[in-house]
Parts: structure tokens; sequence; C-alpha cells
């Protein structure tokens, strides 16, 4: 019998979306479509003084000009999602349209909606907002102290969010170091620029009091719960759907000031509304990353580390969306890395300043976390004379530790780690590089290796880390799988359909998978947190454990056999001992409705609702290995080699599994040499458009040496640990690292990304400032 998991197949859904047959929010035409924009702050910080709306409303073709003041009483702003550590402390929600003033540049201020895109654009430009501006908070450090002016008066200070984790004598340990060192690191604002910005449509029925949205999010179910929330006088029914999904990122398990304020309008005016963000507003609506820290190490003279200290400050911005408090909780918890370090100390504070709301982006903290251990890792062996290979290989949390529980309050399942680096050494030929560095002239380039040896988990927290699936066996004998993760790159239908080949016999071509509309599972969460395999798949299997069971039963009973004869084989039930007698699904699914067939106490029916719960979180590991150039004339940094070695436990698709790490390093690899949003003093975006926002190109991209360990974990039923953000997490660091190694001949310690090429050539010919 064919076995399809662990084989590299296509992905099923690629020739439909590589041949322009994919259906995105804006291929939706309803009839009477009436099209929205958005008014947004060109302030960072600014009092609203009036707000002239009716020149907009007169012009004819439009059919609402929607302020704050007309949603007084009929929406309520949007809350960040409830957490422990937000407990006692008090936190902006973000207004659906700016009220009495604007708190950072792209802010929504009023949406026009007309007959077409085109006469909305032009009442938008009929519409007068007189501002005050005031003076803004941009440096997040600075907002954090005591005497910082409160961006929201009604707080009294800007420390929206304070974590405090830890455990351990830190006195102590520093009191027994040889060696201790210190560095302060500042990780940018990135952009996730999603290839399709936010999208939406609404459309009320008032004769069925029936919500439909089709958005692109990664959290269909989420929409619908807080429009439910958030309109003080909901529909009886909300629906969503999310269809193909042009990339995510985090960006879009968000809920909007757009979702909100359309939903109400299209109920206001009972017609299909559709709004599409340009490529500017997306830059300007959201952030991940934007962090800073100041780390203290402490260390024997052999590596071993004593004990650490992380203060750390987010830039949370303006207002908190419902997921900006997980970054923050994350980097906290994960910068103990895979490492066993008793003794740690760590804070980390949520601040508030004028710029967009930040929330996940691809590692959503664990990336900032990585950043700030592996930098000082490197810093540790710079100061002892030790390998930074070495010095990881002796703090490695060793294989027998396992579940090990981490000074930060994590618990991880199972690793083992030092084969997973030993072969990324070699696949990088490592000891050869080690060498020609010694061997390199005055008139070479320079040349550096960086590693980074990292850890992420899978599956969220909380209500995260329950999902829901529906497996169906149809009277035609075709195998439908429901899931609430809701896929926008990852493969779901093809490695979805590889586990129910196998589990049930059948090839997966025929398996159909379904997702993105709430209609079709009364609950979930959605894809984000590498849970999309590791939850929405081990929900399915548990699934198809029952279908298994159960149409084994039921054959046994019409074929007179034992159940544990029956083998699944080329979509037929056969009894093992005579293989002339068998069923196909089709008439094993026919009798399944017969209620004269059923052995006794066998409800009839072939479907198959699973809650599944994960109760811990499995990690996944990462090594990773960058070799580098630097120009000693130009300070150009060239990347050379880059290898990457994953225990992501069982693999079900090699191929997409390849995929999801080369979309992720090309990720790592922006931040590292290019990303990144600056801000003027005056609040102003500097880089809020892909003329001078640098992501990496497809020319660009490096040829990537990767290779795959599978470490089980015990979690789940698949064994899975995902892989989705795991490369994400290391390749900036490593990058980072392999520049400062470069340079190790110099009086450099540290280097913040993006390693852009001026930056780089001040430290090479030392002006530094």
């Amino acid at each position: 019998m064919a076995t399809y998991v662990g084989r590299p197949l296509k992905r099923f859904e690629d020739p439909r979306l590589v041949t322009g047959q994919g259906s995105f929010v804006d291929d939706l035409r309803l009839p009477g479509m009436l099209h929205a924009v958005v008014l947004r702050s060109p302030h960072a910080h600014a009092r609203i003084r009036s707000i002239a709306a009716a020149p907009a409303r007169a012009l004819p073709g439009v059919a609402a000009v929607l302020t704050a003041s007309d949603i007084v009483g009929a929406v309520r702003d949007i809350p960040p999602r409830p957490t422990r550590e937000l407990e006692g402390m008090q936190v902006p929600e973000h207004p659906v349209l700016a009220r009495d003033k604007v708190c950072y540049v792209g802010q929504p201020v009023a949406v026009v909606v007309a007959q077409d895109r085109y006469i909305a654009k032009d009442a938008l430009d009929l519409l007068r907002v007189e501002y005050d501006p005031l003076p803004p908070l941009v440096d997040p450090v600075a907002a954090a102290q005591d005497s910082a002016t409160p961006l929201h008066a009604t707080f009294g200070t800007n420390v929206a969010m304070r974590i405090c984790v830890g455990r351990g004598d830190l006195q102590a340990a520093f009191a027994q170091a040889d060696c201790i060192v210190r560095e302060r690191y500042d990780v940018p604002r990135l952009a996730p620029a999603p290839m399709e910005c936010r999208a939406l449509v609404a459309h009320y029925e008032p004769a069925e009091q029936r919500l439909t949205l089709w958005a692109s999010t990664q959290t269909p179910h989420k929409v619908k719960r807080y429009v439910g929330l958030l309109l003080q006088q909901p529909p009886r029914e909300v629906r969503v759907i999310a269809p193909d999904v042009g990339g995510g990122f985090g960006q879009k398990v968000e809920i909007w000031p757009e979702d909100i304020a359309l939903s109400y309008l299209a109920m206001r005016l009972a017609q299909p509304i559709k709004w599409v963000e340009e490529r500017w507003e997306n830059m300007l609506a959201y952030h991940g990353r934007g962090y800073s820290a100041e780390v203290e190490a402490a260390a024997r003279r052999d590596g071993t580390i004593l004990g650490m200290r992380f203060r750390i400050i987010a830039d949370i911005g303006a207002y908190f969306l419902n997921s900006s408090p997980g970054p923050p909780v994350n980097a906290a918890h994960r910068v103990a890395g895979p490492y066993a370090i008793h003794t740690m100390d760590v804070e980390c504070l949520g601040v508030l300043t004028n710029k967009p709301p930040t929330g996940p982006y691809r590692g959503a903290g664990g990336p900032e976390g990585a950043f700030f251990m592996e930098r000082t890792i490197d810093l540790l062996a710079r100061e002892l004379g030790l390998d930074p290979v070495e010095i990881r290989r002796h703090n490695f949390i060793p294989p027998e530790a396992f579940p090990y529980a981490t000074a930060t309050g994590l618990t991880y399942d199972s690793g083992n780690f030092v084969p997973a680096l030993e072969q990324a050494l070699e696949l990088a030929d490592y000891a050869s590089i080690r060498q020609a560095q010694k061997s390199r002239g005055t008139a070479e380039p320079l040349l550096g290796v960086g590693l980074a040896t990292v850890v992420k988990a899978s599956g969220g927290s909380g209500e995260m880390k329950e999902s829901h699936a529906l497996v169906r066996v149809e009277p035609t004998g075709q195998v439908k799988v429901y899931t609430e993760v809701s896929p926008h790159g990852q493969g779901t239908e093809t490695t979805f359909a590889q586990i129910v080949a196998d589990e049930l016999g059948v090839r997966p071509e025929a398996v159909q998978v379904l997702h993105g509309d709430t209609a079709m599972l009364a609950s979930g969460q959605g894809t984000f947190a590498s849970r999309g395999m590791t939850l929405g798949g081990s929900a399915m299997y548990e699934g198809l454990q029952q279908a298994r069971q159960k149409m084994a039963l039921l054959a046994a009973h019409i074929l007179d056999c034992r159940p544990e004869d029956i083998v699944f084989q080329d979509g037929r039930l056969v009894n093992e001992r005579r293989p002339e007698h068998a069923l196909t699904f089709a008439e094993v699914a026919a009798a399944a409705q017969q209620r004269e067939q059923l052995p006794p106490g066998t409800e009839p029916g072939l479907e198959f609702p699973v809650h599944f719960i994960l109760r811990d979180n499995p990690f996944g590991f990462g090594a990773h290995v960058a070799v580098v150039e630097v120009d000693r004339d130009t300070g150009a940094l060239n990347v050379l080699r880059y290898v990457a070695v994953h225990d992501c436990g069982r693999v079900i698709n090699p191929k997409l599994l390849e995929g999801q790490v080369y979309g992720a390093i090309a990720q790592g690899l922006g931040q590292a040499l290019g990303e990144g949003m600056r801000y003027s003093p005056e609040g102003q975006p500097l880089t809020g458009t892909l003329l001078d926002y640098p992501l990496p190109h497809a020319k660009d991209m490096l040829e990537i040496r990767t290779a795959t360990r599978e470490t089980p974990s015990p979690t789940n039923p698949l064994r899975l640990k995902g892989i989705g953000e795991l490369p994400t997490v290391a390749c900036a660091v490593a990058i980072a690292n392999a520049a400062l190694d470069a340079l190790s001949g110099t009086s450099v310690r540290h280097l913040d990304a993006p390693l852009c090429t001026e930056k780089v050539w001040r430290a090479v010919q030392g002006k530094m400032s």
C-alpha cells in the first residue's frame, strides 16, 4: 500500500493560483456593491478641532461619510486579548475612528462610501479636518521614563505592560563569574508587507439579519466573534469567509477598525461594501518587532553561563490591537533559548509611542528574544576566547533533561540539539571557513561566520491551544475534512490530504479539504503561532481515527469478520484474511445510513466532529550557520553560504517544509540586511513606501543548504513541532553574528540590524558614532 506522509508532493492548489484562477477578496463582485476609502491622519499626534464632512456627503454618488461622532454608542473600541500580564494595567483600546485626537500617522479618521472607488477618493479630498499638532513621543526608551508626558493623560504613564519572569539568585551568580558582558541591542520595527494587502467585503441581508464578511484574514472565527462583540446592536448571524489569502505573516490575525466600520455601514446602508487597502496604507497600519534590550551575562571561564539579566522595552505604538500583548510576553519568556541557564531575571515593558500598533510578525517575540540571546552568546565567546560553537554546545540543554523547565517559565517537551548543530557545521564546512579566515590577506574582503541556535514553540497559549475539525465520509464515498485552520501559503490542502490518504487508504487527490468559512465549523482559532499542522492537523487526525474505528466496525459486521481483520486499501475496506471480501467506501457509507445494517449500539452516519486540546506546546529547534564577506573599502556585505538544519518533529511533506524554510529565511534576511521602519523626530515615517523600505527581491535570495532531523514530540498524536516561524527566529541574528565575526579584528563589539552598507563601512573605517 502506498505511503504518502513523508513524500515531497507538490501543492495541489498551485496550478489554480499560478494560472490566475485564485479567488481573492478583490475578485468578489456583488450586485449593488459600494466602495469604501479611508481618511487617515497625516499627523503623529494632534487634537482634532473639527471635521467638515458636508461637502463630501453632497458629492453625487456618495452613499455615506462616517466619522467618530456618527458611531458614538454604536460600536465599541477594539480591546486587547485578555492575558494575565495585562491584569491591573490600564491599556488604550484602539478606537474604530479617531475621536478627540489622532495618535499616529495613518490612524483612521473617517470612511467614505460611494458608488465606485474614484468617486469615493474625490469625496475624500473634500473632507476638511482641522488639527492642532501636539508633541509626539517617538523614542520608546524616553517614553518609558517617569518624567515623560503620558500619551493618554488618563493613564498617567506610557508603560502599558510589565512582564517579569525569572528564577535564582542573580547577585550570587554574578559574584561567581569570571567574565561579565553588557550590551544594548535594538531590533527595528518591520512592516509585514504581505503580497495581498488587507481587504474586506461586507454584505448585510436585512430579512435574514445576516452579516457576511469576506476578509483577507488568518482568523475567520476571531473576526466573527469580535464583530459580534463590538457592534452594540449585532446582527442575528455573522458569517466570515476567508477566500484565498495572499500572505499574512501575523498582520492578518488582527481585528481592524475597518472590519468594524464596514460592518456597521453595511448594516446601515443594506448594500454590500468593498474596501481594499493600498500598499502605503498597509505600511502605516501595523508593524512587528520594535524592541530594545539591555543585557548582562555572567559566565565561568569554561563558558558555563551562570546568570543573565534582560531589560527589554517593546514599542507597542499608540494603542493596543487585539493581539498586541502576545509578542512582548513571548519575547520575555523565549529569551531563554535552547540553553540550560538556571538563573535569569527578565523584565519586558510594553511602552506607548506615537506610532502604529505592533503585534505578531512571523515569530512573534521569538526573533526578538533570540537576537538578544544569540548576540550575547557571541560576545561571551569573544571575551572568553572561545569558539562560538563550543560555548553553545557547552550550555545546551542535554537530551536527558527533557521535559525541561526554563528559568523564564516555559517547559520544553523534547530535543536533541547537538546532532542538529553538528550537521549544520558539517554542511557549512565550518572548520575550513575558520581556517580560511586565518589566511586572509589585507587586500581581501573580511570573512566571517555566524551561528544561531534557537527554539520555537508551536500552538500558542490559552484558547489558541484548542482546535476543531470535522471528518465526513459522504454517501458517494468521498472523504471531506473541514478544518478551522485557514491557509495562506502553508499547503494545508496537500499535507492534510497526505495524512488522510495514509490513515484511510485512499489517494490524496480523492480527499477534499475545506476551510476558511465559519459556517463550516462552530468554533475555531485560525492559522498563526505555527499551529496549522500541530493543532489543525492533530484535530483532523483524531477524527480520522474515529472514522477508521467506526468504518472498520461496520465493514466487519457486514463481512462477518473481526474489526482488526479490516484493512484500508485503495479506497476499500478489505478483509485481510479473505481479500476477495471487500467493500468500497461508498458501500460502507450507504450501509452507515441504514439502521438494519449497523452493529448494535451504533449510530447512523459517518461524520466525526473533534475538539482537540494541545496540553503542552512542542518546541522545534534550529541551527543556522551564515558565512559572509565584508568589502573593506565599501562596507558591502555579501552572504556567501547559508545553512539551516531544523528539528521540527515528524515531517509530513519535505518539499513544502523546504518552501516554508526558504520563505522564513527570506524574511529574516530582510530584517538583517535592509528592512526597518524609521521615523523622523516629528513621528513622520521615513520608510513608508516600497521605494524606501527595501524588501528582499527574488534575485537577492540565497542558495540555502537545508536538512531536517526528527525528534518526535510527545505533545500531539502526529509527533510534530512546527516549522513555519522557526527559521525566521534564527536568520537575522545568524547574519548579524557573521558580520560581527568578520569585524572581530576591529574594536566594534556590536552592530544592530539592518546591516546596511553605510553602517558596516563606518564600522570598518572606525567611524561609528
